[in-house]
């Protein structure tokens, strides 16, 4: 796990070693053991390493044979030792254990190629001499973040949009796409940045500069099998499948020269990863896990269960909302704003865990793969339940709000809103934070582009696969990597350490994607074929529980005691400071939610958010 940076020129003058070293600068947390330059002709590449795999030999950049190819990596290569075999069998003379020299001798062996032999999670830059061209490339399910700018003949990249900020030339004017999208998502898709200057190398993408000009292609696009050529063995030989293709992955994401944990939420997810990894380490594994005051949201006791069934090396936090220290740290350590409340005990969990290893592996993924999201369910039953609920709407708009885990009334809400809708539609409407008409009044008029156009893109994409299934693409194109995964890279790079994600590897999703809907979601039940798959690894309470995850009691906090802060973080002062929402709207959203008249935490979460990045990024 790294940061990388870099800048290249057509032109000597476009070579800025000075914004160089403030890009790296910025990305010290990512990689506090190493750091390193290479001013090449044409380039310039710098990297920040947090050693994994290699600790004394794996200074970056690092070069191939005769140092005609130069690279830097954010990220881990798992079958880099099978890789090195290969090439060493071709010809190729190896200098360290290090995954990154794999990648030189790869692209001079396959050239472009290369990216799609590689098994791991990486965003890279490589740089070819001869022919005095950058590659920059990001895994396929986009768990490693890269940001580029292009103009000028020039093109500057960096791990993190803070980071490339320092760009020669670089302007700080917001995207109002970005902006719109941030409104109706809580985050930012890619290819969208925060700045109109800046994009984000979509997942499974490779991006070529050449004497100034710049080439995109996509080289790997997962994708659900068409309905017709879905698995249809017995659910229990799928089951075994798919308990061994996990095993495989953790396996693999157990490559370390370094300690190796696991955040534990008490979900079927991490409590899986907890087992294996259990299982498949010489000694005690460590677990890490976040608890909350508020009995709904407290899972503490089945992350204990799991701990105590193998005997790990348990380590646990309860939160409390102390939210004028947090929250600014949280926005800080973002590079863009984002409005997942969860972000708050990952940030938490990420420290617990920090002092003890350097890596932990966790359970994004699971959830788009296997189908555990509650909106799953909700869109396997509107075809017939949501007219009838449309018809309801009236009365379920009077239900009072409540503040436990996404409450009935709140869902029963969602449902008779959106319901009715086409399939693509609906399934945002179920999750969508600002509706397009209160985006206008935040905005005063001056909206963006449609963020459902993105969507509708990823969703045409997929005609012919089940219509669960293409939701779930959506979800795993775009939720996924420009939500949940920011979320986990930013916070526990904030603590220098590496998260790993073994549910999103080709030996896990390449199963999941070709499994019939029924084996995912079926009436009220979800994550069908998982849950009958780890069944045998963790206790019936897990495996028959409902959904977890390092979720928190917003609701109940921002009518309580984060209610003051929101008060000082949305005031009508602060809010004309910011120049982009309008300051009654605000006030309006938030009395709302004070007066107990509408769950709008999230809504009032991504506000405070967006308005603590704002301050940051202008400070």
């Amino acid at each position: 796990m790294c940061g990388i940076a870099g800048i290249a020129s057509h032109d000597r003058g476009g070579l800025d070693r000075r914004a160089l070293a403030a890009m790296s600068g910025a990305l010290a947390h990512r990689g506090p053991d190493d750091a390193g330059e290479a001013r090449l002709d044409g380039c310039l590449l710098a990297a920040r390493r947090l050693s994994i795999i290699d600790v004394e030999h794996g200074h970056q950049p690092i070069s191939g044979c005769r140092d005609r190819v130069t690279v830097i990596q954010n990220g881990e290569i798992y079958n880099h030792a099978a890789l090195r075999d290969q090439l060493r069998a071709r010809g190729h003379a190896f200098r360290t254990r290090c995954d990154t020299e794999v990648l030189a001798h790869a692209y001079e062996e396959w050239g472009d190629d290369f990216v799609d032999r590689l098994r791991g999670m990486f965003a890279l830059a490589l740089w070819d001499r001869p022919r005095r061209r950058l590659l920059l490339a990001r895994d396929r399910f986009g768990i490693k973040p890269l940001f580029y700018a292009a103009g000028g003949g020039r093109l500057a990249f960096a791990s993190e949009l803070t980071a490339l900020a320092h760009a020669p030339g670089f302007s700080r004017e917001l995207d109002p796409d970005a902006v719109e999208a941030f409104l109706a998502l809580n985050s930012i898709p890619a290819p969208l940045s925060a700045y109109r200057a800046a994009r984000k190398l979509p997942p499974g993408h490779l991006l070529a500069w050449c004497d100034g000009q710049v080439r995109l292609e996509r080289y790997a696009r997962p994708a659900p099998t068409p309905a017709a050529k879905q698995r249809d063995e017995p659910a229990a030989a799928l089951a075994a499948e798919a308990r061994e293709r996990l095993r495989d992955s953790v396996q693999a994401h157990l490559i370390a020269d370094v300690p190796v944990g696991v955040l534990l939420s008490g979900g079927i997810d991490s409590s899986a990863l907890t087992a294996l990894a259990a299982e498949l380490s010489s000694g005690p594994v460590a677990t890490f896990s976040i608890g909350f005051e508020e009995r709904s949201f407290d899972e503490l006791e089945l992350a204990r269960l799991v701990a105590r069934r193998y005997g790990t090396d348990h380590h646990e936090l309860v939160v409390r909302p102390d939210a004028a220290e947090l929250l600014p740290r949280i926005a800080a350590a973002y590079d863009e704003p984002s409005g997942d409340s969860s972000a708050l005990p990952v940030y938490l969990v990420c420290g617990l865990a920090a002092g003890h290893v350097k890596v932990v592996l966790s359970g994004e993924g699971g959830d788009e793969l296997f189908g555990g999201y509650q909106t799953y369910v909700a869109d396997r039953l509107a075809p017939v339940a949501g007219p009838l609920a449309r018809a309801a709407r009236p009365l379920v708009e009077r239900l009072p709000s409540a503040t436990g885990r996404v409450p009935l009334d709140y869902k029963l809400k969602r449902f008779a809103r959106a319901g009715h809708l086409p399939p693509l539609e609906r399934h945002h409407g179920f999750k969508e934070i600002f509706a397009p008409e209160l985006r206008r009044e935040l905005v005063r008029g001056r909206p963006g582009g449609d963020p459902l156009d993105l969507y509708r893109a990823r969703y045409a994409e997929t005609v012919g696969a089940a219509p669960l299934a293409r939701l779930q693409d959506v979800d795993l194109g775009l939720y996924l990597p420009d939500d949940l995964l920011v979320k986990t890279d930013r916070m526990s790079m904030a603590h220098s350490i590496e998260a790993r994600v073994p549910f999103l590897d080709p030996a896990v999703a390449d199963l999941a994607l070709a499994l019939p809907s029924r084996h995912k979601v079926l009436g009220a039940s979800s994550k069908r074929l998982l849950r009958r798959a780890v069944a045998p690894l963790v206790p019936r309470e897990v495996a028959r529980g409902p959904k977890r995850g390092f979720s928190i009691p917003a609701a109940a906090w921002l009518r309580g005691p984060l209610l003051p802060f929101a008060r000082e973080v949305l005031s009508a002062d602060a809010v004309r400071a910011g120049g982009v929402f309008d300051a009654a709207a605000v006030g309006r959203v938030l009395e709302r939610h004070a007066s107990g008249a509408e769950d709008l935490s999230r809504q009032l979460w991504g506000l405070m958010a967006f308005t603590l990045w704002q301050r940051r990024a202008a400070s």
